[in-house]
């Protein structure tokens, strides 16, 4: 007998590992670029200054780890159920969350 393994996509309400680690990494990146933007539009703000940008970069980097797990670690494409489209959007959102915090740190080092 011949055994047919057949890849069927996740339920829409399912939530796999993937699809959580790919929410994780995009709301580290989501969180990035807002501290990030906070950092520049308010520099003597709760969020602003050296503080707010150290805090966008790290966020940032955070979550292009987890994105960059889920999307090494999936074993299908995108619409699966694995996050990997969830994960390539959370590396976008941290890569800008790291060109925002640096932005904020370099802003902040020459106003220093």
């Amino acid at each position: 007998m011949h055994t047919q393994h057949l890849l069927a996509a996740a339920s829409v309400t399912t939530m796999s590992a993937g699809r959580l680690g790919a929410s994780i990494a995009a709301v580290l990146g989501l969180a990035g670029l807002v501290v990030g933007g906070l950092a520049l539009a308010r520099p003597a703000g709760r969020f602003g200054g050296r503080r707010g940008a150290t805090l966008a970069v790290t966020a940032g980097l955070l979550g292009l780890v987890v994105a960059g797990l889920v999307v090494a670690t999936s074993d299908s494409g995108i619409g699966t159920g694995n996050g990997r489209g969830g994960a390539y959007l959370a590396l976008v959102a941290g890569l800008l969350a790291v060109a925002l915090g640096g932005l904020g740190l370099t802003r902040h080092r020459r106003a220093g």
